[in-house]
């Protein structure tokens, strides 16, 4: 019998870029949580922000801290592999963060935005573009939104209405990814989810 790779080390090849994208309220955040807790070859990408930390947040960890100019400067140097602003911070993910656990056989999630996703689906780097898997987790329609994003009860009514609207817009983009999900429970995302990584995994041409 074969031996079997230790638990909790890399692959022998290059690990996946797992794009997850949906709107507000599809459950992204818990269904990549639960990879990352079973999957023992997955890990979150730690993007870069200029807003302020928050209590309990770690740098490196949670995010990478960065001011306006320290963000800038690694714009202009072509530093990212994705970068946004939203409402008044900026956000990014930095490329040699990302490809040096790729290389290293590890496959990295990212919850990320539907702008962030065409950035990534138009770099350049071969590694980046033959490794990507792309993902778009949404509700089943409208209603089913609305209810989620009730149930959330955090938001006045002018949040929630631009909350509904920004998501209705995002699911309209769901034909521009390779997988879609339609949200269903939280065991049932998981599974489909898994279902994408397992088979991606087990490509011919990642193999070879």
């Amino acid at each position: 019998m074969a031996k079997q790779p230790d638990q909790g080390t890399a692959n022998p090849k290059p690990g996946l870029l797992l794009v997850l994208s949906g709107p507000a309220g599809a459950g992204k955040s818990t269904v990549l949580r639960s990879v990352v807790e079973h999957d023992p070859v997955t890990r979150f990408s730690v993007s870069c922000t200029t807003r302020p930390r928050r209590e309990g947040e770690v740098d490196g960890s949670d995010y990478h801290f960065l001011s306006d100019e320290e963000f800038s400067g690694k714009v202009k140097a072509g530093e990212f592999l994705e970068h946004a602003g939203v409402h008044k911070w900026r956000y990014g993910t930095l490329r040699n963060s990302v490809t040096s656990l790729i290389e290293s056989g590890f496959d990295v999630i990212m919850d990320i935005d539907i702008q962030g996703a065409t950035q990534i689906r138009a770099c350049s780097d071969p590694l980046i573009s033959s490794r990507l898997v792309d993902v778009f987790l949404m509700p089943s329609d409208t209603l089913e939104l609305e209810r989620r994003l009730r149930g959330r009860g955090s938001e006045n009514d002018e949040t929630f209405r631009l909350r509904m609207d920004n998501a209705i817009k995002e699911m309209e983009h769901w034909q521009h990814y390779t997988y879609r999900i339609l949200s269903s429970t939280r065991e049932q995302d998981y599974a489909s989810f898994r279902a994408i990584l397992d088979a991606e995994r087990l490509r011919v041409a990642r193999l070879s």
